[in-house]
């Protein structure tokens, strides 16, 4: 296990939240160049950039869900660095719904969640296949949760635009073999605020898993860095890390 990424150009969507933060850090401590993507203002996109090790990382302020930013964001891949060589969606977005609750999960939200969490994720694989294949063999990692596996989760919409990513995967793993691989991260419940700071929620949250705790942010950023540089023959699979929650 070599855990190298030594000038790979690694983007990561939702690159300034809690899990980006933390997938961000792993690359760059591998030796990548990371480019983070999000809806905060450019300059607090760089001001975290800035505080990765290495350089020749960037900030680049765009939404997942308007394609013609993500082009925009490609072009600007393009200009500086010439080719990608790993593409991390984990931009997403949910809300905290009782499954039993079936008014309260709108035609809004619904349809708000997968155009962040699916259409978001296709929109940047499209737009970024071309600069992907550019390099000796680019990967793509899709952030996908546990909740896609058991269909609990935060709301019913949630559980299944993560499901569709799980099949996202295994269908562009086909599509895009030989020269992109395609692999997907599932974590099980990661106390990053993101969805709720109950605490007594995130305690039965966390006590679902086998080993009864919050996946660690940091646990993820090294999964990113060992799907890349120690699974070079994986591909079309989902790999869990949840504490055994599944």
């Amino acid at each position: 296990m070599n855990g190298k990424m030594t000038d790979q150009v690694v983007l990561i969507t939702g690159g300034a939240g809690g899990i980006g933060t933390e997938v961000s850090r792993a690359v760059a401590e591998a030796g990548a160049h990371v480019v983070l993507v999000g809806r905060r203002p450019e300059e607090e996109l760089q001001a975290v950039a800035r505080t990765l090790p290495g350089e020749g990382h960037l900030g680049i302020r765009a939404s997942v869900d308007d394609s013609a930013d993500v082009a925009r964001m490609a072009g600007e891949v393009e200009a500086r660095y010439g080719r990608l060589d790993v593409l991390v969606n984990n931009a997403a977005i949910t809300r905290l719904i009782p499954h039993d609750d079936l008014d309260a999960l709108d035609d809004a939200l619904i349809d708000e969640i997968f155009r962040v969490n699916w259409r978001g994720a296709f929109a940047c694989v499209r737009a970024f296949r071309r600069l992907l294949e550019a390099g000796p063999g680019g990967v793509i990692i899709n952030m996908t949760s546990n909740a896609g596996i058991t269909g609990q989760g935060s709301n019913i919409a949630y559980c299944a635009s993560k499901a569709a990513i799980n099949t996202m995967t295994l269908s562009l793993a086909r599509a895009l073999a030989p020269k992109i691989r395609v692999l997907a991260i599932a974590p099980g419940f990661v106390d990053t605020g993101f969805v709720t700071r109950d605490p007594a929620w995130v305690e039965r949250a966390a006590k679902m898993s086998l080993m009864g705790v919050a996946v660690p942010p940091d646990a993820l950023g090294a999964a990113v860095v060992a799907a890349v540089t120690d699974l070079p023959y994986s591909t079309g699979c989902i790999i869990p890390v949840d504490g055994g929650r599944s």
